[in-house]
């Protein structure tokens, strides 16, 4: 099929210019800015021929029918982090929106399956905290009761938010409708990482998204002057999540594609003048293999355990969110390699560390695949997001490529 990457190129950049700022992409989900981006999204699709809705949860869909009900789905997602990127997400979702139109006019408009575009709704979670939510309806393992009353930092609840953009919380399940058919789902997102630009590649095959373990975990010592109290009797719960976190390093480095992050830590009762007697922390743990991921949270809450007792302090855990690893479907990743290879001469294979909304596709049974494309620098969720213009163009070109072989795939399994 014939697809013009400089067009998503444009596209890109005229959804940067209208929903955008000084300090980066601004479509929040569930805001005005990200309504505005689905509207302007939706007109990219008056002169096809395709039925478009938004299904329960607010994901967009836009279907060209095909002989067969059997459906190619591709889809990315149009919302942002705040100050974000002007790559991540959309790229994939206007990338998918080109390769709709080559296939259009490949088969004049009546491809031999349907094709299914998806603009998932919130894949961020910035606003509320709450990742994949659309993907997750769709997927079916959207959790109503703890979503219901995530609260934004002004104070509006992600029932009320979605109810201001016509969705009612209590029926986003029925967006599980739409996996009738799916016979297969694509992707192509910016890799947010600096594995393709160091190797000097422009494009490469996800294996999967790695599995994350996020806990909270709370040292407990004893609050005290800190100008009388002695050192050596001193029951600091600083210090203990200070060891801590030096010592994940170690735990993520003996696996080869592990990360440990502890990403906030607050003290109490937080002043200047006092030994810390109480320090809240988070830990988040990734692997593409469950039983290293297990591995990691045994060596951390036994190194807690450890610095909990050198510095007289107890240590508590719980669980704030878990996911298993997700491994795409090793037939459409041969697909993916040979689709790169034909486009950019060379392709690598690595997993992913940021969820996308292609964990919760794949989770439902349906075969999935990601693509990624270079990031410069291995920079995302900043306005310093970029990729080269060349390598998007070969992205997009690859894409098309990935999107004909999936659909001869799925005509031989008819």
């Amino acid at each position: 099929m014939t697809v013009n990457p400089q067009q998503v190129i444009s596209n890109l950049e005229e959804l940067r210019a209208l929903t955008g700022d000084a300090n980066g992409a601004q479509r929040l989900a569930w805001s005005p800015s990200w309504l505005k981006a689905q509207r302007w999204f939706e007109t990219k699709t008056d002169d096809l021929p395709v039925e478009r809705h938004y299904d329960s949860a607010g994901n967009l869909w836009t279907t060209l029918h095909g002989e067969s009900p059997r459906a190619l789905l591709l889809g990315s997602h149009l919302d942002s982090v705040p100050n974000g990127g002007w790559l991540d997400g959309c790229l994939g979702t206007l990338a998918a929106l080109e390769v709709l139109r080559g296939i259009s006019a490949e088969y004049k408009n009546k491809p031999p399956v349907t094709v299914r575009l998806v603009d998932w709704a919130d894949e961020e979670g910035a606003r509320f905290g709450r990742s994949l939510f659309g993907s997750s309806a769709f997927a079916g393992t959207y959790t109503i009761a703890a979503d219901r009353g995530r609260i934004d930092r002004d104070g509006t609840c992600l029932e009320d938010a979605l109810k201001q953009c016509g969705f009612d919380i209590d029926r986003i399940g029925d967006a599980q409708k739409e996996r009738a058919n799916a016979a297969a789902y694509l992707e192509l997102h910016i890799e947010q990482g600096p594995v393709l630009e160091k190797m000097g590649l422009p494009l490469g095959v996800v294996l999967g998204t790695k599995g994350v373990e996020r806990h909270a975990i709370t040292f407990l010592g004893q609050e005290a002057h800190s100008g009388s109290t002695p050192m050596a009797v001193r029951r600091d719960a600083l210090a203990a999540a200070a060891k801590l976190a030096l010592e994940i390093r170690p735990i993520a480095r003996k696996h080869a594609d592990s990360v440990a992050t502890m990403g906030s830590v607050k003290t109490f009762p937080g002043i200047v003048t006092a030994v810390v007697g109480r320090c809240e922390a988070t830990l988040d743990m990734r692997d593409l293999d469950a039983v290293v991921l297990v591995q990691m949270f045994e060596e951390a809450a036994a190194a807690s355990e450890r610095f909990a007792a050198e510095e007289n302090c107890s240590v508590e855990w719980s669980r704030i969110w878990s996911i298993e690893p997700i491994p795409f479907h090793p037939e459409l990743i041969e697909l993916c390699d040979t689709a790169i290879r034909e486009t950019a001469g060379a392709s690598h294979r690595l997993p992913s560390g940021p969820l996308h909304d292609a964990a919760e596709v794949s989770r439902a049974g349906i075969p999935t695949v990601m693509m990624f494309t270079q990031s410069l620098n291995g920079l995302s969720h900043n306005k310093a997001e970029d990729t080269k213009k060349e390598h998007l163009a070969l992205a997009v070109e690859a894409f098309a490529r990935l999107a004909a072989k999936t659909m001869r795939w799925i005509e031989d399994r008819l």
